[in-house]
């Protein structure tokens, strides 16, 4: 009934059945049968046995780390160890992707007990898996355990390479509050071991010198990497014009980039964006324009946030004459303008008193694709308050809440102001029950606004009571109200002259005169 035909078992399903045909006895008919699926079923549960025994531990390998790519670690482990049960031991590649992924997960536990247990049992951990480890341990800032793995690694045969050199180096620079030393001590060892360095390491060195910050050891090696014969590359040029330019040297930096180009690396647009910032903070506008020019006639069409910068610093300083040309050369150099330089473009014309070129401005910028955010509802809530369209102001207010953005407290604040200057205070009052319930964080802004009101309404009570409430919630203020242009410049002298003749409040003097010294808490 059943046929063996080598290694493959045949069942013909016409021979079970013959009785069908003759005239034999039913039991022994249906005991033959049940005989011969009993045979086919052992056999075929020792041939499952034989072929789960003959997987090969390459195809264990590759469940382990499809596995850990799927984020499902913890079982990849337990594969592992499953694997270890039998005496079976996983290769090294497939060990170093396990560590790997537990580093990424900060498990540097773990990770360091698979690396101890390749030492005991196997395989022996090679270059990728000491510097993989490394680096886990420079992520989380344990610095001596990485140093300690790197001595284990020269002490065991295994020489640190280029790889090594870039992780180290510039983590013992940068997390160990500038320890030059030591790095540069793991840097010569490296070096008489025969490491090959390469730009990518220079390039390290000379980074982390830079954020130590040590410009002076930082242009020594790349001098040292000049003569040696590797050409600095324009991450080595950026690396170098950052450094300068934080610890003030632009003028140093601006030369540098000139530099460049003439030995044949052409500045992108991280080294634009660099030099023309520190330009802007110090002031020098003129120099910042020239480079921007030059971004333009080198072909490269820099982010929106290069030229944005240059507006902002326009705008801060009032010379709204330039902002516009700018934006239009923006537009021609084929940068198209993002929702920051339309909020820079409203504040200016709102500066400039130009309130319906500001309302055009937001259509258009809506015409271009592009949303406003809170900040742009905000510059326009306080320009419609600061000429008295408050309802205005109230209807920007509806349509942020109808918009995917939220209100922030300087939106109240402005709405508050508003409602203020218009004495509409019970509509104040409200936005200002809004601000505490939002959980927004409350400033002195709204308390200083309200508390003034009061003070010129004459009711000295609802101002103490502000007044209280903000000391209550550890509100500590500077009463520093010539620096804000919408406060009154003599609040405290108000709030006394009001309050002396009132004896129920009279108690309360020692905490305005606290108030005045300049401090509340």
């Amino acid at each position: 009934m059943v046929v063996n035909n080598g290694d493959k078992y045949h069942t013909r399903t016409h021979d079970l059945f013959l009785k069908r045909h003759t005239h034999h006895n039913d039991n022994e008919d249906s005991q033959a049968v049940f005989s011969a699926l009993d045979t086919v079923l052992k056999d075929t549960l020792e041939r499952l046995k034989k072929i789960r025994k003959g997987i090969p531990i390459a195809g264990t390998g590759s469940l382990v780390r499809v596995l850990c790519v799927e984020g499902k670690v913890e079982t990849a482990l337990l594969v592992r160890k499953r694997m270890l049960e039998k005496c079976v031991t996983l290769d090294v590649f497939t060990h170093n992707y396990l560590i790997s992924w537990l580093c990424k997960m900060d498990n540097l536990s773990k990770a360091s007990r698979i690396m101890q247990e390749m030492l005991e049992v196997g395989p022996s951990p090679n270059r990728v898996t000491y510097n993989t480890l490394i680096g886990g341990y420079c992520r989380l800032d344990n610095i001596d355990r990485a140093l300690g793995l790197f001595s284990s690694m020269s002490e065991s045969g295994i020489k640190p390479n280029r790889v090594t050199c870039n992780i180290l180096v510039p983590y013992t620079l940068q997390k160990r509050n500038g320890e030059i030393d030591r790095a540069l001590e793991y840097w010569d060892k490296m070096y008489q071991k025969g490491t090959q360095v390469d730009v990518v390491a220079y390039n390290a060195l000379i980074h982390g010198f830079c954020l130590s910050p040590n410009m002076n050891m930082a242009f020594k090696y790349f001098c040292e990497m000049c003569k040696r014969g590797f050409r600095p590359d324009v991450f080595t040029y950026n690396t170098l014009i950052y450094g300068l330019c934080k610890e003030g040297r632009i003028d140093e930096a601006c030369g540098l980039q000139d530099a460049m180009s003439n030995m044949g690396v052409l500045p992108d647009e991280v080294s634009y964006r660099t030099v023309i910032h520190y330009l802007c903070l110090h002031g020098d506008i003129t120099r910042a324009n020239r480079f921007l020019l030059n971004s333009f006639m080198d072909s490269m069409i820099a982010d929106p946030h290069i030229w944005n910068m240059v507006i902002d610093w326009c705008r801060k300083h009032g010379d709204f004459d330039s902002v516009f040309p700018i934006r239009g050369l923006m537009v021609k150099a084929g940068v198209l303008p993002n929702t920051r330089t339309y909020n820079l473009l409203i504040h200016s014309e709102v500066k400039r008193g130009n309130v319906l070129d500001a309302l055009s401005l937001k259509q258009n910028m809506i015409d271009k694709g592009l949303f406003p955010d809170v900040i742009t509802y905000n510059i326009l809530i306080g320009a419609m308050c600061n000429i008295g369209y408050v309802h205005y102001a109230v209807q920007f207010y509806n349509e942020i809440l109808r918009s995917e953005c939220e209100p922030d407290i300087t939106t109240y604040t402005e709405l508050i102001r508003g409602h203020c200057m218009k004495a509409n205070m019970k509509v104040a009052v409200n936005f200002f029950k809004i601000i505490r319930g939002s959980g927004l964080p409350l400033d002195h802004v709204p308390f200083d606004i309200l508390i003034k009101k009061y003070c010129k309404m004459g009711e000295p009570e609802k101002a103490f009571d502000l007044y209280q409430e903000m000391k209550d919630r550890g509100i500590r203020m500077l009463l520093a109200m010539d620096k804000v242009d919408h406060m009154h410049p003599d609040l405290v002298t108000d709030l006394l002259g009001i309050l002396r003749p009132t004896s129920k409040l009279n108690r309360q003097l020692p905490l305005v005169s606290a108030y005045s010294g300049g401090c509340i808490g």
